[in-house]
């Protein structure tokens, strides 16, 4: 498998709304702030099916797709941990409503975790491979290095990778009894982005490696292992994002890291961060690097 550079070459989010609050507090919500789904998906009865993490993945996929009219995307891959939450809750209710009798398929058919891939396949009218990965903390990640050997075995050319996870009430309540919210921001965002074997005037950063480990870990154990990684990769001017660098603004969920590898892109692009960015994040006790370069 040869050593191909990947380019992100297209990005888009749906970001937290922080006009209202700005400063990060635990056990705070943040919610995305909705955009103009008109314009993004034209179908007003295909919008109206739709659940809001439906709406939100489809929507910031097609928007990336759309800042990418160069060449057709050759895959479409997805990832989430945590599902579409809001359509199984429902689908649950209505069966214990209903004492399991006389169910309307809708909800449990769009409650599956690869209704939003498909949908976008469906709207791109693009009938290439299509995945969807639910590791919980691992599952962008996951994304991500599926589409690296896809473009390294030269099975694909262009890629379209996103992460989508959404904060319910319920969900919410669950966790902050099980004590996620102390020291944490509830969070929920879609973020996509296109990886490329090709370069274009308009690309952001290049992504130079992922790794994964899970554990317990003291902050000097992070530190070292952080060290030894640059090391490895004979880097020393590197600047490294915490999860307390980005999370106090997207929040906490899964796929989290996919907020601040969007975020890393847009920095690298406009020069505001001139070096090399290794991305840390760790959730429930899984953690990963992402290493980016600028182009």
């Amino acid at each position: 498998m040869s050593k191909q550079t990947i380019y992100i070459n297209s990005i888009a989010s749906t970001l937290p709304d922080t006009q209202d609050s700005p400063e990060f507090v635990p056990g705070k919500q943040v919610s995305i702030q909705e955009p103009d789904y008109k314009t993004l998906i034209p179908d007003a009865t295909l919008r109206r099916r739709m659940s809001r993490i439906v709406r939100m993945g489809v929507a910031t996929g097609m928007q990336c797709l759309n800042k990418f009219p160069n060449a057709p995307v050759d895959a479409i891959l997805t990832a989430t941990g945590y599902g579409c939450l809001g359509d199984t809750e429902k689908f649950m209710n209505t069966l214990l409503d209903n004492h399991e009798q006389m169910l309307t398929p809708t909800a449990f058919i769009q409650s599956t975790f690869n209704t939003i891939g498909a949908q976008i396949a469906l709207l791109s009218k693009n009938h290439g491979y299509n995945n969807t990965y639910t590791h919980r903390a691992f599952s962008f990640e996951s994304a991500l290095l599926d589409a690296i050997l896809l473009l390294r075995e030269e099975e694909a050319s262009n890629v379209l990778v996103g992460a989508i996870d959404e904060m319910t009430p319920t969900v919410y309540e669950i966790l902050k009894r099980l004590g996620l919210w102390r020291n944490a921001l509830a969070g929920e965002g879609a973020n996509f982005a296109i990886l490329s074997t090709t370069a274009i005037p308009e690309s952001y950063a290049v992504l130079e490696g992922i790794e994964l480990f899970n554990g317990t870990y003291s902050a000097a154990e992070i530190q070292e292992r952080i060290h030894n990684y640059l090391v490895q990769k004979e880097e020393k001017n590197v600047t490294v994002l915490f999860p307390s660098d980005y999370k106090k603004i997207c929040g906490e969920y899964p796929t989290a890291m996919a907020y601040a590898f969007n975020t890393c892109c847009k920095h690298l692009q406009s020069g505001e961060i001139k070096t090399p960015i290794l991305v840390y994040n760790t959730f429930l006790g899984n953690h990963s690097f992402i290493f980016l370069k600028p182009v």
